[in-house]
C-alpha cells in the first residue's frame, strides 16, 4: 500500500461514515416496522379490524453525530395491551378482561437483532471498499 495515498483514502472513507451509517439505520428501522406490522396482522397476533392500529406504527428518524437513529413506535393505547396481554384485570371503568398477549414487537426486535451485524458489515464494505 502506498502511504502517500493513505491519508486521502481515509478522508474519503471518513466522509462516507455518517451517511452510510444513517442509511443503514433507517433501512433497519423500516425493516423493524414491517416486521412488527406483519406480526400485528392476524393470528397468532391481533386481528386487523379497521387497520388503524396496524397503520399507526411509524418510524421517526433523528440525527446523531456521524450517523442517524430511528425510533419505531405507535401512539395507540392498545399497543401495550396487545403486546403483554391484560389478563384477569379490571380496566378504569370496572370491566373485567382476559385478553391474552399477542407479542409482535418483542419477536420482531429479536429477529432483527439476530441479523443486525450483517447490514453494518455491508456498510463498512461500502465505506472502505470504494476508497
Amino acid at each position: 500500500m502506498d502511504l502517500d495515498d493513505l491519508a486521502p483514502r481515509l478522508e474519503r472513507a471518513a466522509a462516507r461514515v455518517g451517511p452510510e451509517v444513517n442509511r443503514t439505520v433507517q433501512q433497519q428501522g423500516r425493516r423493524l416496522r414491517a416486521l412488527i406490522q406483519g406480526r400485528a396482522s392476524g393470528r397468532p397476533g391481533p386481528n386487523i379490524i379497521t387497520g388503524d392500529y396496524h397503520g399507526s406504527w411509524k418510524g421517526e428518524p433523528f440525527g446523531v453525530p456521524d450517523g442517524g437513529g430511528v425510533e419505531i413506535g405507535t401512539r395507540k393505547p392498545q399497543g401495550r395491551r396487545l403486546e403483554y396481554g391484560f389478563m384477569n384485570m379490571y380496566d378504569s371503568i370496572g370491566r373485567f378482561y382476559r385478553q391474552p398477549p399477542f407479542p409482535h414487537v418483542g419477536p420482531s426486535v429479536n429477529e432483527l437483532t439476530d441479523d443486525w451485524p450483517d447490514p453494518f458489515k455491508a456498510a463498512c464494505d461500502r465505506i472502505f471498499g470504494g476508497a
